[in-house]
C-alpha cells in the first residue's frame, strides 16, 4: 500500500484539481455552446434550434456597436501600449540616475485593479469636477474636455485609462528584453560608429520578436475581455456608445434576461481568443520540439 501510493502520490494529489478544473471550466464552457444553440430566454432550455441565437446576435445593432467599439478600443489600445511601453523601456534603458523611482512610478498602475482605475478616471474625466472643471477654474470659461459623456469620444476615454493601466506592464516586458541583448554586439555595433538610434531599429528592436509577440498576445486578451474598466468608467454608456463584446453579454445574461444571447456572445469571445492563442501556442511549442 505505501509503495503504491508513493508511486501515485502526484496523481492523487493532483486529481481533485483536474476534476474540479474539468467540471467549472471545460464543463461548463460545453454547457454554455449547448445553450447557445437553444431558445433560452430567463431560463436556459435544453431542446437545440441551431444557430438561431447567432442569427439574433448578428443582427443586433448593440452587438454591431460591441464590434467595432472593440476593433477601436483593440487597436489604439494595444499600438500606443506598445509603443509607449517600448519608448519607457528605452528611456530607462539609458542607466539613468533615477531609473528605480521611475521604474516603480510607470509599474504602479498595475497595483490596481481596473476597477479602481476605472473610477479614478472617471472622477479626471467629469466635466463637473475633473480637467474641464480644473481648466476652466483657471480662467479659460470656454475650454471644453467633455470626452466621458459624449457619445462619439467615450471609447476613447476607456483607451486612456487601459494604456495607463497596462503601458508599465509593457515597459516592463521591453526592458527585461533590452537587458537581455548581448552586450558585446552593441558594443561592436558602437565601435564601427553606427548611431545608437541605429543601433535600436536595426539590432536591438528586431532582435525583440518574440517579446513583442508575447505583449501583442497578452494586450490583445486584455482588450476582449474588457468588462470592469468599462463599466467603472462609463457603465457602458452614454447609452451603449461603450459597450464592449464582454459588457453585452452582461447585459443580456443579467438586466435583459436572454440567457442565449448571453451564451452565443460568449463563445464569440471564446473563439476570438482562442484564434489569437493557439496559433501562438502552437508556434511555442513547435520551437521547443525544434
Amino acid at each position: 500500500m505505501s509503495e503504491w501510493l508513493e508511486n501515485h502520490l502526484p496523481k492523487v494529489v493532483l486529481a481533485p484539481s483536474f476534476i474540479a478544473v474539468l467540471i467549472f471550466v471545460y464543463g461548463f464552457i460545453g454547457w454554455t455552446a449547448w445553450v447557445s444553440l437553444t431558445r433560452s430566454k430567463l431560463l436556459p432550455k435544453y431542446e437545440i434550434h441551431g444557430f438561431i441565437q447567432y442569427e439574433r446576435l448578428f443582427d443586433s445593432p448593440r452587438w454591431d456597436t460591441a464590434i467595432n467599439n472593440l476593433y477601436i478600443f483593440g487597436a489604439l489600445f494595444i499600438v500606443i501600449a506598445m509603443v509607449l511601453g517600448l519608448l519607457l523601456a528605452i528611456l530607462l534603458d539609458q542607466k539613468i540616475r533615477v531609473e528605480g523611482a521611475i521604474r516603480t512610478i510607470y509599474l504602479y498602475p498595475m497595483a490596481l485593479s481596473m476597477i479602481v482605475t476605472g473610477t479614478a478616471w472617471k472622477w479626471i474625466l467629469n466635466p463637473g469636477l475633473g480637467i474641464e472643471s480644473m481648466v476652466q477654474g483657471w480662467g479659460f470659461p470656454n475650454f471644453e474636455f467633455d470626452w466621458l459623456v459624449n457619445p462619439d469620444y467615450a471609447i476613447y476615454t476607456i483607451v486612456l485609462a487601459a494604456i495607463w493601466q497596462s503601458s508599465g506592464f509593457v515597459m516592463a516586458l521591453f526592458l527585461a528584453g533590452l537587458r537581455s541583448v548581448d552586450g558585446e554586439i552593441i558594443k561592436a555595433a558602437q565601435v564601427d560608429g553606427i548611431p545608437t538610434w541605429r543601433i535600436y531599429t536595426a539590432i536591438i528592436i528586431p532582435s525583440m520578436a518574440p517579446i513583442f509577440l508575447s505583449a501583442f498576445i497578452v494586450l490583445a486578451h486584455l482588450a476582449i475581455k474588457s468588462f470592469d474598466l468599462v463599466i467603472a468608467l462609463t457603465g457602458g454608456g452614454p447609452g451603449y456608445a461603450t459597450d464592449l463584446p464582454a459588457t453585452y453579454m452582461y447585459a443580456m445574461a443579467f438586466s435583459r434576461g436572454d440567457i442565449g444571447q448571453a451564451a452565443s456572445s460568449a463563445m464569440i469571445m471564446m473563439l476570438v481568443v482562442f484564434a489569437i492563442v493557439v496559433p501562438y501556442l502552437y508556434s511555442e511549442l513547435r520551437a521547443k520540439n525544434d
